[in-house]
């Protein structure tokens, strides 16, 4: 019987779908634990779907604990009791949990834009930039974005060359990009949100390529701290 996902579908809905497949080989044994995933390339053949599609379905399943991704080696199969430092669904609940990570994000992520202003190579640039422009062309289809958002901010990490970076922040999964979690915006907000976060990865990445280590310390705490009073400003409406 023929892997290939039919139909007409959302790519959305298409990862979905990808996730709930491979989950499903996960949970039955066919993929076990310590299981190195196919390539990217691999599953697209299989499956019949784009890049972005298999990109949102590992993030999907690496937020469940179902895989990890390992810089320069893959993603592999987690078995129960194996997944490292992980934050729950129920420790992402409301505002306030959402804050409290990205609290996380502001001390770990500013300090791996430095480091990969640093250290980063021409193929880190050209992930980070192929993550920008799917992060732009799904805020032009009015998606929202969260897996290119993810691929970004793990991408730098990967450019730190200290796989301990990629390997937390890629053990945590894109439930942490805020929105991934509580959507309780219109979408004219979103919209706006998404506009302003793409100009702000766009001067991370700058900065990266740039090579300027301070500039890209603060352009991402700038980004993360935005985002986090933004979050405060929900919370105090809400309080």
């Amino acid at each position: 019987m023929s892997s290939v996902l039919t139909g007409r579908r959302k790519p959305r809905s298409l990862a979905q779908e990808l996730v709930d497949t491979l989950g499903e080989r996960i949970r039955t044994g066919a993929l076990p634990p310590g299981t190195k995933l196919p390539t990217e390339a691999a599953v697209m053949e299989e499956f019949g779907v784009s890049r972005t599609v298999v990109r949102e379905a590992i993030s999907k399943l690496q937020a469940a604990g179902l895989v990890d991704t390992r810089h320069g080696v893959g993603t592999f199969v987690v078995g129960p009791g194996q997944a490292s430092f992980r934050i729950t669904a129920e420790q992402l609940e409301t505002l306030r949990d959402v804050i409290a990570v990205l609290e996380l994000r502001i001390g770990l992520e500013t300090e791996a834009a430095a480091l990969a202003a640093m250290r980063r190579n021409e193929g880190n640039l050209h992930e980070m930039r192929v993550a920008l422009d799917e992060f732009a062309a799904a805020v032009n289809a009015g998606r929202d974005a969260v897996a290119p958002d993810f691929a970004f901010h793990l991408e730098i990490a990967r450019a730190t060359q200290n796989a301990h970076f990629a390997e937390l922040l890629g053990s945590l999964g894109a439930k942490i990009i805020p929105r991934s979690r509580l959507g309780d915006e219109t979408s004219a907000e979103l919209q706006a949100y998404l506009l302003r976060a793409n100009a702000e990865h766009e001067s991370i990445f700058d900065a990266i390529r740039r090579q300027d280590p301070e500039a890209a310390r603060a352009a991402m705490r700038t980004h993360l701290a935005n985002s986090r009073e933004r979050r405060r400003r929900a919370a105090g409406d809400v309080a």
